[in-house]
């Protein structure tokens, strides 16, 4: 049966054209999925009865299943969610001051193969569709009920290495139609696919971008990031400086600290060097203790602000991140496909 959840109105027209022949009746069908978040037709109480039962048995309302729910001490949800295929992946339902922000995956598994992330353990087994990223945010807001109000793209997989899906994604999700996301609610993260990032700017969306650095050089970098072998660190930034230039907007530097690797003022002063110039935000990220079974140990927090203090002085807006869900394996680097 067809799946109606990720359809725009014109696609959902097409699929129903053989049952629905009055299009108001369309957008009726595509307000109760998408602003009402039913899950049956049944429900769908201004619609007449025949019309339900035969959307009933032709149709469905959303293919993923929430296999596993945790809820970590600060508030922060993560599911488990299965695909018909047996794929699994993992999201996260996050609560800040400014609104509640959800993290999606796009991938089942990761090429990337960064030593201190757990989403590529198991290695990479395809892509998400444009759908299939929809659903997360469908099944999720409609079993908590919370209005989410922020996107991160930056869970399962490189969204840059899906490129064509996620810019669907994005576009569906700020359609006021469906879901209203503001351009700049929308955050997305990659490890540094050059060529991608200069397409993204071409796109001119505006959406935040974040790149996942963690090393302020090339040496540094390729030993705990593979891709910086393909593209190196100066091009990364490079295609950074470009992004700016074009979308006029700030990017955030991500940079997780980890113990006498990567965290000490040297590394501070290059990691400025490396970045002047460039309209960003460094989010400073301690290291999870999960980590640590990798031969990673995070800074200590004497070590984390006084790596800040150094960026601050230079004159770089400089935060450290606030790790939430990180007792439920839901935080930045957590993520996996577990099993079942």
């Amino acid at each position: 049966m067809v799946n109606l959840v990720g359809l725009d109105i014109k696609t959902m027209e097409e699929k129903l054209a053989s049952y629905v022949k009055q299009k108001f009746r369309v957008k009726q069908i595509h307000e109760w999925i998408y602003h009402k978040q039913v899950s049956s037709f049944m429900e769908m109480s201004n619609l007449p009865l025949k019309l339900r039962q035969e959307l009933t048995d032709n149709f469905v309302i959303g293919d993923i299943r929430v296999k596993d729910k945790q809820i970590s001490a600060d508030g922060t949800k993560k599911f488990l969610l299965k695909f018909p295929d047996g794929a699994l992946t993992e999201a996260v339902l996050m609560k800040y001051e400014h609104g509640v922000s959800i993290c999606l995956s796009t991938q089942v598994g990761c090429k990337m193969g960064c030593v201190f992330c757990s989403s590529g353990e198991d290695g990479f087994v395809r892509n998400l569709s444009k759908a299939e990223i929809i659903e997360q945010f469908w099944a999720i807001q409609r079993i908590t009920k919370e209005r989410i109000k922020n996107v991160v793209i930056m869970g399962m997989g490189e969204p840059l290495d899906n490129y064509d899906n996620v810019l669907d994604f994005i576009r569906f999700v700020n359609d006021e139609q469906t879901y209203n996301i503001g351009i700049r609610n929308i955050t997305l993260s990659t490890s540094g696919l050059a060529p991608q990032i200069y397409k993204l700017a071409e796109e001119e969306l505006g959406i935040t971008l974040a790149l996942s650095l963690h090393a302020s050089n090339q040496g540094k970098r390729q030993k705990i990031m593979p891709i910086s072998k393909s593209y190196p660190i100066k091009e990364v930034i490079d295609a950074c400086r470009y992004y700016c230039d074009k979308t006029k907007r700030r990017i955030t530097i991500e940079y997780a600290l980890i113990n006498n690797f990567n965290d000490s003022d040297k590394d501070a002063f290059e990691l400025a060097n490396l970045l002047s110039g460039l309209l960003c935000h460094i989010n400073l990220i301690p290291l999870n203790d999960s980590l640590s079974e990798h031969g990673f140990v995070k800074s200590s927090d004497e070590r984390v602000k006084s790596f800040q203090k150094v960026l601050q002085k230079i004159g770089f807006k400089t935060t450290i991140r606030r790790e939430l869900g990180s007792d439920i394996d839901a935080a930045c680097g957590q993520l996996k496909k577990r099993n079942i």
